[in-house]
């Protein structure tokens, strides 16, 4: 798939979760996202990296999109929008990243949600079909998440979708601007032996 076809809504990459559903961003989606992050920015960044000084503007994220389509066709990372069913409104996004092959098997999960839809279960939702699509779709054995030890909220959502802590590392990620430490939570496929991806599965 070159990266003109990720970049356009042709791009037929679908996952469907309970309530929402799960695509590629398309440059499309450059305003909806810009409200939706922008309305949300004091909710998210005690959360997330520093924002680049551009973060919101049209060029970034169309490098975002280029950089999504190198690593998705080198099959390193599968980033998606999160969409409301009921009124396909833009909610969050969530990424599958650092996809490693060969015995590992293996790939980490990271999320966002606006804030106007906190606490509806979108986000649980949206972890739970990820999970599906990982193991099911592209043959993962294990998937690992981390989060801020105060971040409470994603804790209790990672554990409701089935992770099982497993560890404390410490300055684990820059967040905001400092290294923070970070609780580490692991999920395995609950089809043991998966090795890769179902036969007639186009990703």
């Amino acid at each position: 798939m070159a990266l003109l076809d990720w970049i356009a809504p042709e791009s037929g990459l679908r996952v469907e979760g309970e309530g929402l559903s799960l695509r590629p961003p398309r440059t499309t989606d450059y305003g909806e996202w810009r409200e939706l992050r922008a309305l949300s920015r004091p909710f998210l960044q005690p959360w997330e990296p520093t924002w680049p000084a551009d973060d919101l503007s049209r060029a970034a994220f169309r490098r975002r999109l280029i950089a999504y389509a190198r690593d998705r066709e080198a099959g390193a990372a599968y980033p998606f929008f999160v969409f409301r069913n009921s009124d396909d409104t833009l909610t969050g996004g969530i990424t599958l990243s650092n996809v490693r092959r060969g015995v590992a098997q293996m790939g980490s999960i990271g999320y966002w949600c606006g804030r106007p839809f906190a606490r509806q279960g979108l986000t649980l939702a949206a972890v739970r079909a990820i999970g599906d699509f990982a193991f099911r779709t592209l043959g993962l054995h294990r998937l690992e998440a981390a989060c801020i030890p105060d971040n409470r909220p994603s804790r209790e959502l990672l554990a409701k979708a089935g992770f099982a802590e497993e560890g404390y590392a410490q300055a684990y990620l820059k967040i905001n601007g400092v290294w923070r430490d970070h609780v580490l939570f692991g999920l395995i496929s609950p089809a043991p032996g998966a090795d890769g991806p179902d036969e007639g599965v186009s990703v």
